[in-house]
């Protein structure tokens, strides 16, 4: 097998069937499935095990969070490739075979990202691959443009872990996702450490997903709101090269008071500050990590300040508030 696919569910019985039907229709067929189980209770391994026996699922006894549970069967893979995919996502039957034939055309690429668009509106854009702003935060790249817009191929910053390709080698060079993020922000985190090493993420608009979205945690719930608005921080301490976090600083702290004005107001102001405060906690350890990563960095920094876009702050709030 050229490629392990690994998906993570945490009680998403609902979504499997859709999912796993897809990947069954792939037209690319070199492929191993792994579910890893986070300890769900809604009878997910048994109707796995009983309608699709052919994918391999390690049964946790406990969510160990999404991170934890991608590197634990990225730990046991030797195929060339590991594709990761949400469990709330629908592969289009061409998916896996585009996302190859582009890291096999492009050696120089670490990992590739997919076209993501909504299910429920497959009009819509889900995201485009990922972005990241000199602001210091992540931006869902191409989030609400109509399906037909960023149809070329072309480098980006990241790729969304929802629905990715990645090349095993990469993973043991920068190593795994950052198990202190437990979900959220992961694959930000990943994407960065990885173009600081020189690995590129080609975006892929023909391997598409239709994804569900906020199947395991809600949209700007208090979850959501505490883990991205903490490990955000964690992204920026552990990967900003040292200079550009003079260029970079003021953009993040006037990022963060705008975020809090909205959450505020939205009343999850104490979810916000809780994510501040439990950053701080664990700036030693981020610090750490960013020593080895920054002394491990292979760009310069122009690179990655290409590699940013300029943040547009009353775009997002004004997206946010159509919600």
């Amino acid at each position: 097998m050229r490629v392990s696919l690994v998906i993570v569910n945490w009680n998403g019985k609902h979504f499997l069937s859709e999912c796993l039907e897809g990947l069954r229709g792939q037209r690319y067929r070199s492929f191993e499935i792994i579910v890893v189980d986070n300890g769900s209770d809604d009878g997910s391994v048994d109707f796995i095990k009983h309608r699709y026996p052919e994918v391999n699922v390690i049964a946790l006894s406990r969510n160990l969070g999404f991170a934890a549970a991608n590197n634990l069967a990225i730990r046991t893979v030797k195929s060339k490739y590991i594709a990761l995919l949400n469990n709330d996502a629908v592969p289009d039957h061409l998916w896996l075979e585009t996302l190859v034939d582009v890291m096999d055309r492009h050696p120089e690429a670490g990992f590739a990202a997919s076209k993501m668009v909504f299910e429920k509106d497959r009009e819509t854009i889900d995201r485009a691959g990922d972005a990241y702003t000199t602001a210091g935060a992540a931006l869902l790249r191409g989030r609400g443009e109509p399906v037909d817009k960023f149809d070329n191929e072309e480098w980006v910053f990241g790729a969304c872990a929802g629905a990715a390709l990645y090349r095993t080698e990469m993973f043991r060079d920068i190593g795994l996702f950052d198990e202190d993020f437990f979900i959220l922000c992961e694959d930000v985190d990943l994407s960065f450490r990885a173009q600081l090493k020189g690995y590129r993420c080609r975006y892929t608009p023909e391997a598409v997903v239709y994804h569900q979205g906020s199947g395991s945690i809600v949209h700007d719930s208090p979850l959501s709101v505490y883990y991205g608005h903490r490990n955000l921080e964690w992204v920026y301490i552990k990967n900003m090269p040292a200079r550009l976090i003079c260029r970079t600083i003021f953009q993040h702290i006037v990022y963060n008071i705008v975020a809090f004005s909205y959450f505020l107001l939205s009343g999850r102001g104490k979810d916000f500050l809780n994510a501040k405060k439990d950053a701080l906690k664990g700036l030693k350890g981020a610090l750490k990590k960013r020593q080895q990563i920054q002394s491990g960095k292979v760009v310069d920094d122009r690179y990655i300040w290409s590699l940013f876009e300029r943040p547009r702050l009353m775009d997002r709030l004004a997206g946010r508030l159509k919600r």
